[in-house]
């Protein structure tokens, strides 16, 4: 029975940084021939960094991509490796690929066949499907190459192993949400046993604008069986040896077969790999600490700025900051004005003393009392209302702005997703700022992950107060978040059934027992807020389906559910 060595490299590359990208899949590369793999397999468009969007309509973009996989040739001498790359052909067309690189030659390109066309995913916009499966024999064994999407359905693995081979690569570039680890555990698991194949899965790690990608790259044996994971939310080298049976060689139509040489030396003793995937609140946790982080620094940002307001929701951000960035790199900026109550102000204060942040402090009355006069006359005997509440995020946001223009900080924002989904949120306001650090975090999430991050330290940072008090946005006298909004436990459930389930006004009410009157007044927020959603900055993908790439619904929309 053939035995092949399989070393998956789950790397962090940046979209667009076809020289770092190709540097990191060399030192990939010879990690493995240390470990003296047969295969190195790497995840998805690892050359390009994933999705590269419509850099791939620039004929120059795509050129200098095929060249970065030539260079990697001459050191792949001694074992064969799968990059993940785009791929042209003499007409032009544009194909999302595989190069399998072996003795020091581009030997082979496999062309993914099943292109995701849903969610985030647009890659009907830029690739053509391939039609040819790509089978490699190596060390007596037989292996086909996936990519991705073709792992998610069923076909491809099926013609896979009618062509006789007893392991599944797939290179990827799977985005995260809540429970996708397992998810996929569960999945290829179910591909492992319907086709009595071995699976190698290897994953991008690393935030790319609004998307994580959590690694998890794994090996499943043919019953299904988890052999070895990779790291989550962490670059990492899995490397696993594998007996395969070769079984009968049958043909494929219109398939390609390559032979290539591995290592014929005994190999060392195998790295130590990871055990339990992360408890699903780490799991979040470490998503919007790797996410924020990533941002930040690919974008050449060195410093953050945000509010502290001492409430829960900018206590969470602050926290995610110092743990994705560091405290040197993190600065909140308290603006307190009449409404703020000296409890909220001590929070704010307590919060930074414990994560040993830079605070400043700009009280906003002096703004405010000159907006209010400039305005005066032209408000003449109005009531006061929401114009002055927002007022007051304006000039908030303002500040921010002036300190991210002088200092070249990026602002984050900190509204959640129940604030998003309703509009509970100030346009130029409170949603002014380059990051949106929790914009996919529901508000029940909020607290969970708050309280989550205290109890793992020995000095939890955020106070006892900040849990214990009624969220208040402190913008008028006396005011709960509850005085506009239904409570969140109720929100945040109406919220996932509509954003999330895309289920019905009566679906809603019917299965969960709830008044009709407080479904209407949600669904209507969140109908007339996404001229809202489309101005706010990006932030941080963790359901299953977010407001911006996920969900696209159209800002002039008169349709209403009854």
């Amino acid at each position: 029975m053939p035995s092949l060595r399989v070393a998956l490299v789950q790397l962090n590359p940046t979209v667009g940084d076809l020289t770092g990208n190709g540097r990191q899949v060399v030192e990939g590369i010879l990690r493995a021939k240390a470990w003296r793999a047969d295969v190195v397999v790497f995840p998805e468009m690892v050359i390009t960094g994933y999705p590269p969007e419509d850099l791939l309509l620039k004929p120059t973009f795509v050129d200098d991509n095929l060249r970065a996989v030539r260079r990697l040739c001459p050191v792949t001498k001694g074992c064969a490796a799968l990059v993940g790359f785009v791929d042209r052909d003499r007409a032009g067309r544009l194909f999302n690929a595989a190069a399998l690189l072996a003795d020091g030659r581009h030997v082979a390109s496999y062309h993914k066949r099943c292109l995701p066309n849903y969610g985030v995913f647009d890659e009907r916009r830029y690739f053509t499907p391939g039609t040819t499966p790509l089978l490699v024999h190596l060390n007596g064994a037989r292996l086909g190459v996936s990519i991705c999407e073709d792992l998610w359905e069923s076909w491809p693995a099926q013609e896979i192993r009618r062509a006789g081979a007893s392991l599944i690569v797939n290179l990827s570039a799977s985005p995260y949400h809540a429970g996708k680890s397992r998810e996929r555990q569960r999945l290829f698991a179910q591909r492992a046993r319907a086709n009595r194949v071995s699976v190698a899965y290897c994953n991008l790690v690393g935030g790319q604008d609004e998307l994580v990608f959590d690694g998890g790259s794994l090996v499943l044996n043919a019953g299904g069986r988890l052999l070895a994971h990779a790291s989550q939310f962490h670059e990492d080298l899995l490397v696993v040896d594998l007996e395969l049976p070769t079984g009968p060689s049958r043909a494929v139509p219109r398939s390609s077969a390559v032979v290539v040489t591995g290592h014929v030396r005994p190999p060392p003793a195998l790295p130590p790999t990871s055990s339990a995937w992360l408890e699903p609140l780490a799991e979040v946790y470490d998503a919007l600490v790797l996410g924020t982080g990533d941002y930040v620094r690919k974008n050449g940002f060195e410093t953050v700025a945000l509010g502290l307001s001492g409430g829960i929701d900018s206590s969470l951000t602050a926290t995610i900051a110092v743990d994705a960035l560091g405290k040197d790199h993190v600065v909140g900026v308290m603006m307190p004005s009449r409404f703020s109550s000296p409890q909220t102000q001590d929070d704010a204060k307590q919060l930074g003393r414990a994560l040993g942040i830079h605070v400043e402090e700009i009280s906003i009355e002096p703004c405010f009392h000159a907006y209010l006069q400039t305005l005066s006359a032209l408000f003449g005997t109005r009531a006061v209302d929401v114009t002055e509440q927002n007022l007051q995020a304006r000039i908030r946001g303002n500040l921010l702005m002036a300190l991210s223009n002088k200092f070249g900080w990026l602002v984050l924002t900190t509204g959640n997703k129940s604030e998003m989904a309703t509009g509970y949120s100030t346009l130029y306001g409170d949603m002014a700022g380059g990051f949106a650090v929790i914009k996919d975090v529901p508000k029940t999430l909020v607290y969970q992950l708050a309280r989550f991050r205290n109890e793992g330290a020995s000095q939890p940072p955020i106070p006892e107060s900040v849990f214990e008090r009624a969220p208040t946005a402190e913008l008028a006298p006396n005011q709960t978040d509850q005085d506009t909004l239904p409570p969140y436990d109720v929100l945040d459930h109406i919220l996932k059934a509509y954003v999330e389930e895309d289920r019905g006004i009566q679906e809603i009410i019917r299965r969960n027992g709830l008044p009709a009157e407080t479904v209407g007044q949600v669904v209507r927020m969140v109908d007339r807020s996404e001229y809202k959603r489309r101005q706010g900055p990006p932030g941080i993908k963790i359901t299953p389906k977010a407001f911006g790439k996920d969900r696209r619904m159209p800002i002039t929309n008169r349709y209403q559910e009854s």
